[in-house]
């Protein structure tokens, strides 16, 4: 067996690593992440969502051609001779599949797992190579911008929820970007490749965008200049209006269509309290090939000190719009379902909050135990057992240390370490009297229990107030 393996010269040579652009969570950081999952499903669960699951993989030819520039980091699986597969990038396309595969013209689900994208891994800024994504979807045929209002609010709730700090939700369409590439000047067969470079404007200054569409992108100087008036405005239904009146744009029947339904969304988002983090950005493209209206991000701003006028932003931490064409892409006959929906950018919410816990201090409990069942004198073993058995039957969370005779010291050691909060110690005399001393870890109080009203005291004592 040795020599096959290559005896133990060859043992030096194994690296114990996660391969590029993965991680491993430990306790602690399960912990932190459960709480997050939390959070965001309680969310969904309040908006009236279902759920669903899809394979981890796809045919090849699903995934192909829906992500534009991006294809390039699918992850295609070996040709084992049979289908030729592809690790999922994302949530949609799958459920836009689902959709069409099963006839579903209506449905508003959540879909929580993993994706995977070959990407150069940033990660101390939670990107990764596999990583998860929270997606929420509404699909069907509704009255205009209802829909898009409320994942819109989802992000509100969920970043306000996770108080992460301030945030803002851009928010531009397809329908404005289009039209405003239109008047500018710029030919139809750029207009995706011109977006894709608009939307590093948040990455870029301008001077490099320009650059970019006018040296690589084969763009007139005049167009890119037309565009940068544009590109860089931002505000509210004030600029709506301004645009509106915009003796080019309202020529345009995409760009004014676009622009009706902004208003439109402005006066829902006014009805649901939420404008003030709310601005319309006509910078926002989101490269992703397959929206087709509404378009947002949520970033995160860090105050940098108090004498910058603008806050920066620390990143996108949640991103989402409208794609009405992307189920019929799958349908036989073409039959479209209007779908718009929003993911949360769940890795780069759990390295800030990570980060934020390492900076603390602050203790993360790994374990739910409530009890820790002990005996202060030896051969107690089996009735710790007899007792444990009891409160796990009853439904308690509770431990016992896997030794004979353990001492005291070392079991009460064990509840501060994990943050286990009480004790129920056994004794000669306690089982004569059938009690349960129960001590409480934080204040070292003590109080004799009837053993039959033991698992209410634990109940009473450790629920969350």
């Amino acid at each position: 067996m040795k020599a096959r393996l290559g005896g133990d010269e060859g043992k030096h040579k194994f690296v114990l690593k996660t391969p590029k652009g993965t991680r491993d969570y430990s306790p602690k950081q399960m912990a932190i992440r459960e709480s997050v999952f939390n959070a965001i499903i309680t969310c969904f669960k309040r908006h009236g969502a279902e759920v669903i699951d899809t394979p981890v993989f796809e045919l090849k030819e699903t995934l192909t051609g829906k992500y534009g520039e991006d294809s390039k980091l699918i992850y295609d699986l070996k040709d084992q001779g049979g289908e030729l597969l592809s690790l999922r990038y994302d949530l949609t396309v799958p459920f836009a599949r689902y959709l069409a595969m099963n006839k579903i013209t209506n449905i508003k689900r959540y879909h929580i797992a993993k994706v995977y994208r070959r990407d150069n891994p940033a990660m101390t800024r939670g990107r990764y190579r596999e990583f998860y994504q929270c997606d929420f979807d509404i699909a069907g045929q509704f009255d205009p911008m209802i829909p898009d209002a409320e994942c819109l609010k989802i992000v509100h709730e969920i970043l306000s929820d996770l108080q992460l700090g301030d945030f803002l939700i851009k928010v531009n369409d397809r329908r404005i970007l289009d039209g405003m590439f239109a008047v500018c000047g710029v030919p139809d067969s750029k207009f995706r490749t011109i977006c894709s470079t608009v939307d590093k404007l948040d990455k870029m200054p301008w001077e490099e965008v320009r650059s970019e569409m006018v040296g690589e992108k084969g763009l007139s100087p005049e167009a890119a200049d037309h565009i940068g008036e544009y590109v860089q405005l931002h505000g509210g239904l004030d600029l709506i209006e301004r645009l509106l009146q915009d003796p080019k744009l309202s020529q345009n029947k995409l760009a004014k269509e676009g622009l009706g339904d902004m208003k439109l969304l402005f006066e829902y988002l006014t009805l649901f309290g939420i404008t003030e983090k709310v601005s319309f950005d006509l910078s926002l493209a989101r490269g992703l090939d397959y929206y087709t209206g509404v378009i947002y991000e949520a970033v995160l701003l860090q105050q940098e000190n108090d004498h910058v006028d603008e806050p920066v932003s620390v990143g996108s931490v949640a991103g989402g719009g409208r794609y009405d064409g992307l189920v019929g892409m799958f349908d036989p006959k073409g039959r479209k379902v209007p779908c718009v929906g929003v993911s949360i950018g769940i890795e780069r919410i759990f390295s800030i909050l990570e980060q934020r816990v390492e900076a603390s201090e602050e203790k993360i409990r790994t374990t739910e135990t409530q009890v820790l069942v002990a005996s202060a004198q030896k051969k107690l073993l089996e009735e710790r057992l007899k007792l444990i058995s009891e409160l796990w039957d009853a439904g308690v969370k509770a431990e016992v240390l896997y030794k004979k005779n353990p001492k005291l010291l070392n079991q009460l050691q064990y509840c501060e370490d994990t943050g286990i909060p009480l004790v129920a110690i056994v004794g000669e005399q306690e089982l004569k009297d059938g009690v349960v001393k129960l001590r409480v870890v934080a204040t070292r109080e003590e109080v004799n229990v009837r053993r039959e009203s033991l698992v209410e005291e634990i109940r009473m004592r450790t629920s969350r107030p």
